[in-house]
C-alpha cells in the first residue's frame, strides 16, 4: 500500500512540488492566502538566474574564510542559505523558530540563530559554521573536548552546542558551571547531555586560558 501511495505522490508531479504537497497547500487555504503560488515557485532559497528581480538580492558574504556571491530571494534565512545554497549541512534545522539553538553560527564572531537571521542582512559579514572550526587538520579545542567528555548522544544538537560554546568562551562567560549553564541555556539537548556539555565547555575554556 505504501509503495502505491509513493507512486501516486510522484506521478505527473510538477517540478519542485509533489501531488501531496499541492493538495496539502490547497486544503490549508493556500490559494486564498497567496501561499500556493510560492509553493509552486519552489523553495524560498531558489533565486532566479542572472540579475536580481524585485524580490531578490545579490549577496556577498564570507563563510568559513571563503567569499561567496549569490542571488537569493529576500525571504531566505541564513540557515537555508548555508544548507541549501552553500552545501554546508552541518548547521542543523531544528525548530526553525529560534527556540532550540541547533542552527547556532557565529556572525562576525557573535553567535546567532541562523533560522531567525535573514541572509540579506549578512551583506559583507563573516560567518563561521561548524565546518569552519577545525584548522590545519586539527579539531577546535571545544570539538575535541566534546569527544573526550562524551558530550553528545544522537548528535543532532551538537553543531549548535559547539558553536554556542565557542561564543560563550569568547564572551568570557565561563567563570562557573552555573554561568556556563545560563549562557548556554538557549541550546536544547533532547538527549539530556547537559552535564557533559558543561564539562566540555569548561575543559576548552581552561585550555584556551579563558
Amino acid at each position: 500500500m505504501s509503495d502505491r501511495l509513493a507512486d501516486e505522490d510522484h506521478h505527473d508531479e510538477a517540478p519542485g512540488v509533489s501531488r501531496r504537497g499541492f493538495l496539502s497547500a490547497t486544503a490549508a487555504g493556500g490559494v486564498a492566502a497567496g501561499v500556493l503560488p510560492s509553493v509552486l515557485a519552489g523553495p524560498a532559497g531558489a533565486a532566479p538566474a542572472g540579475a536580481p528581480g524585485p524580490h531578490s538580492s545579490t549577496l556577498s558574504v564570507t563563510v568559513n574564510g571563503r567569499r561567496h556571491q549569490v542571488t537569493i530571494d529576500n525571504r531566505t534565512s541564513l540557515l537555508d542559505l548555508l544548507r541549501e545554497r552553500l552545501a554546508l549541512p552541518g548547521t542543523k534545522k531544528g525548530c526553525d523558530q529560534g527556540a532550540c539553538g541547533a542552527c547556532t553560527v557565529l556572525v562576525n564572531g557573535r553567535r546567532v540563530n541562523a533560522c531567525l537571521t535573514l541572509a540579506v542582512r549578512c551583506q559583507g559579514v563573516e560567518v563561521t559554521t561548524i565546518e569552519g572550526l577545525a584548522a590545519g587538520g586539527e579539531l577546535h579545542a571545544l570539538q575535541q573536548a566534546f569527544i573526550e567528555q562524551d558530550a553528545f548522544q544522537c548528535g543532532y544538537c551538537t553543531p549548535g552546542q559547539i558553536m554556542s560554546g565557542v561564543g560563550c568562551i569568547r564572551e568570557g562567560h565561563t567563570g562557573s558551571r552555573e554561568e556556563i549553564r545560563e549562557w548556554m541555556s538557549g541550546n536544547i539537548c533532547r538527549c539530556g547531555c547537559y552535564v557533559k556539555i558543561v564539562n566540555a565547555v569548561q575543559q576548552a575554556a581552561r585550555k584556551q586560558g579563558s
